[in-house]
């Protein structure tokens, strides 16, 4: 396969990856260790880092990369945006080229400072604008019919509906990531204060509290449908707050089933993932008062310009209800 990715052909990395020039591979190797090791990023950002990373490299060597090759030899802004505009003739969109962009700018810099490079060319590259839309949330009754529908369903005291009721409760009333939801355990449940230690992004941890319902939801999943799942496999996780029907720490893929299948439950609601109800708890925070910088604490945010997009998201909704209920709207 080509070293440059061709029109409407996704590239194969792994390939691509084993046919740079042994300093460039040892670079990249190099460089994913520090991204996790170092920065403490989660795989899932490693991987997409590396990936745009070998895309580059496998774009500076040309389609016959020769073995001995410097691993860095000729890259300057120029090869960047032309690398750039590969990915964009290539049917890349505004919001990938603007990572991809970024990912090339976070290279070169530690690049720079390994000594690979004699100046940085990232510094200069400049990402295209990226259209912000406004994510898609519930309106508070939706909400609350989503989660009356899974309570209902958690009444027969079934396993793993108390489990999809209690991970329903706590998404809405933390706000929390799904990646952050399937690595918490037991022990990171304070009852006590209603408090949730959840570990976020870079290895940050904070305390997200949670409301009496999910308070509720919790415990009946921990009294009564967690001993039972356990009970039902070999080896059960031992310390996973929720767990799969097999035993193992719960798949953020069966969160996503969840979610979906409960606001099915609900006709008027909007179909979205477990992240749309991470926009509709921030969403219905500021709506009741709560101030930016506290839902960039509760959500983790690492500045408060992520924040400030739910800004955007109650103002188009106070708009609606002024156009719908104002006699003078029109």
């Amino acid at each position: 396969m080509s070293a440059r990715e061709s029109r409407g052909r996704k590239t194969d990395l792994h390939a691509l990856r084993d046919a740079l020039p042994r300093a460039a591979a040892g670079l990249v190797d190099d460089y994913e260790r520090h991204l996790g090791l170092e920065r403490g990023l989660s795989p899932h950002t490693v991987r997409a880092y590396v990936g745009d990373v070998v895309s580059l490299l496998g774009f500076l060597h040309g389609e016959e990369p020769q073995p001995d090759a410097a691993a860095l030899a000729g890259l300057d802004i120029g090869v960047l945006r032309s690398w750039l505009a590969d990915q964009r003739n290539g049917g890349a969109g505004r919001t990938t080229l603007a990572r991809r962009a970024a990912s090339a700018r976070t290279f070169t810099a530690w690049a720079r400072r390994q000594g690979a490079l004699d100046h940085d060319p990232g510094a200069k590259l400049v990402a295209p604008r990226v259209h912000r839309t406004l994510p898609p949330v519930l309106r508070p009754d939706e909400a609350e019919d989503v989660l009356t529908a899974a309570g209902s369903g958690a009444a027969q005291q079934e396993p793993v509906a108390l489990r999809d009721h209690a991970v329903l409760e706590l998404l809405y009333a933390t706000g929390v990531r799904v990646s952050e939801l399937c690595g918490l355990d037991v022990d990171d449940v304070d009852f006590g204060r209603r408090l949730v230690r959840v570990l976020g992004k870079g290895g940050k941890e904070r305390m997200v509290p949670f409301g009496a319902p999910a308070d509720r939801a919790l415990r009946s999943w921990l009294d009564h449908g967690r001993p039972a799942v356990a009970g039902a496999v070999r080896k059960p996780h031992a310390s996973a707050l929720f767990l799969g029907v097999r035993g193992g720490r719960l798949d953020p893929r069966t969160v996503r089933r969840v979610v979906h299948e409960a606001l099915d439950t609900v006709p008027s609601a909007a179909d979205m993932g477990p992240h749309g109800l991470r926009h509709t708890a921030a969403t219905h925070l500021l709506e009741g008062g709560a101030d930016l910088r506290s839902v960039q604490e509760l959500l983790g945010h690492a500045t408060l310009a992520t924040t400030q997009l739910y800004t955007h998201v109650t103002v188009e909704r106070l708009k609606a209800i002024h156009d719908q209920a104002h006699p003078r709207s029109r």
